[in-house]
């Protein structure tokens, strides 16, 4: 279990206070994922759908990124 973890609103990470997912998240994510990245994506747009709405004062583009930009 991670403690790397979202701290909302904020979508802050619980054990490194960077904006989640951190790269440590990341990495995790990535190798529990590994044989099955379709399921990741829909995972980390469920968590895209809820950020937007808590985050709804950053820019669309920015989000995007930060939740499924890094698994291109």
């Amino acid at each position: 279990m991670t403690t790397h973890g979202p701290v909302l609103p904020l979508w802050l990470c619980a054990a490194c206070d960077r904006p989640w997912p951190c790269p440590t998240r990341r990495g995790e994510l990535l190798g529990e994922y590994a044989t099955s990245p379709v399921v990741l994506r829909i995972y980390m747009g469920s968590h895209l759908t809820a950020a937007m709405q808590d985050l709804s004062w950053a820019p669309a583009d920015t989000v995007y990124r930060r939740f499924l930009g890094w698994l291109a």
